[in-house]
């Protein structure tokens, strides 16, 4: 069993005593009867509530505190699982920070010269601690944005791992798994900056790009 109070307690990004996580946690989850169900309530307020948005990407760590990650209408997949990840504290679910390097196979060519990359380095996840292990649940991609590009949209139910589909629901391929970058009980902010640096240069000087672009149309 993991420290529970190392995955309960505030840090500077993870602000889960801050008076508006609080309070959005305590609404999302009143009535909700156990660890697994508020869990849920809370992943998909995150996953959409927040509309995916890879053109967000900045290097000022106040754009990734979770306080300030809350008022915003979108994000793209780190601000999301901090902003998850801070709820699940406030409501007194031990959670933590996942990371992986995925390759996205059906970026847009608009997306892909923003990058440079079809390489997602960082993809960023929540994990929490329930019924005795860690379970994975990834926020990223909202409800609408799925219809629009034909993409499944990740379920969870507290009880298996959330992750990316290899393949879309038309069969194409999606998302592949590329290397595991560990987990976190606060965000690694400079170890993070450093890896854009290396595989995007200046990505936060490229412009915002079209927000309608995110994946090839469908066929």
């Amino acid at each position: 069993m993991p420290d529970r109070a190392e995955y309960l307690r505030p840090t500077w990004f993870l602000d889960c005593d801050n008076p508006e996580i609080r309070e959005r946690a305590e609404r999302l989850c009143a009535g909700v009867p156990d660890d697994r169900r508020r869990a849920v309530r809370l992943f998909y307020s995150v996953r959409d509530g927040l509309r995916y948005d890879p053109y967000s990407i900045t290097a000022d760590p106040a754009d990734y505190r979770a306080s300030a990650i809350a008022r915003r209408q979108s994000a793209y997949c780190i601000p999301k699982a901090v902003l998850l990840t801070a709820l699940a504290r406030a409501a007194g679910l031990p959670a933590r920070l996942g990371f992986a390097d995925v390759r996205n196979h059906l970026a847009s060519p608009k997306l892909l010269a923003q990058l440079g990359t079809d390489l997602f380095v960082f993809h960023g996840y929540t994990e929490f601690w329930l019924d005795g292990r860690w379970i994975k649940a990834t926020p990223a991609f909202n409800i609408e944005l799925c219809e629009r590009f034909g993409v499944r949209p990740l379920e969870f139910d507290g009880s298996t791992d959330s992750v990316f589909h290899e393949f879309s629901a038309d069969g194409r391929r999606h998302m592949e798994y590329v290397a595991e970058r560990g987990s976190f009980a606060d965000l690694p902010f400079t170890e993070i900056m450093a890896a854009f640096a290396e595989h995007y240069g200046d990505f936060a000087a490229r412009g915002t790009g079209d927000r309608d672009e995110l994946f090839n149309p469908l066929p």
